[in-house]
């Protein structure tokens, strides 16, 4: 007999629901709190869960991978009084079933279990065969970063767009490079487009080609990166940054796989598999006619939303030790240790700059180390020895010179704060150097510079 676990925290609502589900033959717990329902789930045997949002100990949506991996991998449907679009995206994202108002829970919920149930016994009756998935770079072994992995595992056999999305520093080109590594289109070419490094004036040249006397300085005819992507993939890293007009072009060639190079008449063919990547919010740009709507439908038919480092805390030793080793066998070293100390003061940091500021971190770390033969929390940068110090006195902090204490507050809130600190410190260590801050952090130069604006810094001195 099917078995759903009911969590909400409306008695009435409960007993209601109960009634009704024993009533159709499924067999029915029930439980008011998250914390319990968990507790619950892990000594039984569930095939569905029913999870509301607003709950005495937290936001369901927040728990729902807690959830689905319980020992029975149960389906989780979302229902709520609160039917708010955004919240539904955010269920389905978060892996969902599905999402359903209580005013509709008699009229909709049959439909909806069957369908859960269906595809649940037809998951159960596959077998699963491990896949062998080349993911050259991408350390690590934690439980948000195997959920991105098994997505590359997906999508990389589809010849469909991908779109990866996440902050700045997590890694998107090298899950771009996975996702081609891993399809039919790996002997081919993995050409990369950096939307927002390539030249307005130059950005259709340099994607479609031109031939020879097209505009002026055009002395030859060159093909463009679209043509180099023949048989290969096309990233667009950062595609936030394409301009509108390009934007234009771009959607046909996607469609029809043909493009005119500048000063041409004559079509030109081109066989590629596109991936993009951003750190914006695409949706929102749509909103406000920044971004074509009709291409971000042909990007993204599937979606890797990649968790920033302070979500995957898991592989933070893997890749510190990484790192060191790769520092090792660069200046031919026979290998450095890492203090348990070190750990504990990288684990008390928030890595608004994700896995490139660790890497930077631990490369600065390994000079002041010198001939040391084990790594300390005394050869880390000051400003995060000042923050493991602070944090063991009960100052949780983001990091810095030690002079913010941050409110959590609401998550933009405490997002924005984060977002003004990085940039206090970068505009500090880049010493104001515009090329020096956009390597250190790997923003491009437009995004920079939109960054310090909306926190109103200027690039010669960080302040506060």
């Amino acid at each position: 007999m099917t078995e759903i676990l009911l969590v909400d925290d409306d008695p009435s609502l409960l007993k209601m629901a109960h009634r009704y589900l024993q009533r159709a033959g499924f067999t029915a717990t029930c439980s008011t709190t998250l914390a319990e329902g968990q507790l619950i789930g892990k000594n039984g045997r569930f095939d569905i869960v029913l999870l509301d949002v607003d709950m005495p100990d937290g936001c369901g949506l927040d728990v729902i991978q807690s959830f689905l991996n319980l020992p029975s991998q149960p389906e989780v449907i979302i229902f709520t009084g609160n039917g708010a679009v955004d919240g539904a995206a955010k269920a389905m994202q978060k892996g969902a079933w599905s999402y359903i108002e209580k005013q509709h829970f008699i009229r909709d919920i049959n439909l909806h279990l069957t369908r859960a149930l269906q595809f649940r016994a037809e998951k159960q009756t596959l077998k699963i065969c491990p896949v062998a998935l080349q993911r050259k770079h991408i350390i690590g072994n934690s439980e948000p970063l195997n959920k991105c992995l098994d997505q590359v595992a997906r999508a990389a056999p589809a010849d469909s767009g991908v779109l990866i999305t996440g902050q700045t520093g997590t890694g998107k080109e090298l899950f771009a490079r996975a996702i081609h590594a891993n399809s039919e289109r790996a002997r081919g070419n993995f050409v990369v487009v950096d939307c927002a490094a390539l030249p307005a004036s130059l950005f259709e040249s340099l994607l479609f080609g031109h031939v020879k006397g097209a505009f002026t300085g055009a002395e030859s005819t060159r093909n463009g990166l679209i043509k180099a992507a023949d048989k290969g993939t096309l990233f667009l890293d950062e595609v936030g940054e394409l301009p509108l007009e390009i934007q234009k072009k771009f959607l046909r060639v996607i469609q029809e796989r043909r493009y005119l190079r500048l000063g041409e008449t004559r079509e030109q063919h081109s066989d590629f598999r596109v991936v993009a990547a951003t750190n914006r919010d695409l949706d929102q740009m749509t909103e406000e006619g920044a971004f074509r709507q009709d291409l971000l439908f042909r990007l993204r038919a599937f979606t890797i939303d990649l968790p920033p480092l302070c979500e995957r805390m898991d592989d933070l030793r893997e890749l510190t030790r990484t790192f060191t080793s790769r520092l090792c066998d660069r200046f031919q070293l026979d290998g450095k240790g890492v203090a348990p100390d070190l750990f504990d003061c990288l684990a008390s940091y928030e890595w608004p700059g994700n896995i490139r500021e660790l890497k930077q971190v631990i490369e600065q770390t390994f000079a002041n180390a010198r001939s040391f033969p084990t790594l300390h929390s005394y050869h880390l940068p000051e400003q995060l020895r000042i923050h493991c110090a602070q944090a063991g006195l009960g100052e949780h902090k983001i990091s810095g010179p030690g002079k913010e204490i941050f409110s959590p507050g609401t998550w933009p809130e405490y997002k924005n704060q984060c977002e003004r600190h990085y940039l206090n410190n970068l505009t500090r260590t880049s010493g104001g150097n515009i090329k020096e801050a956009c390597r250190l952090s790997g923003l491009s130069r437009a995004r920079l510079y939109e960054l310090l604006k909306k926190h109103d810094i200027t690039l010669a001195s960080g302040r506060d």
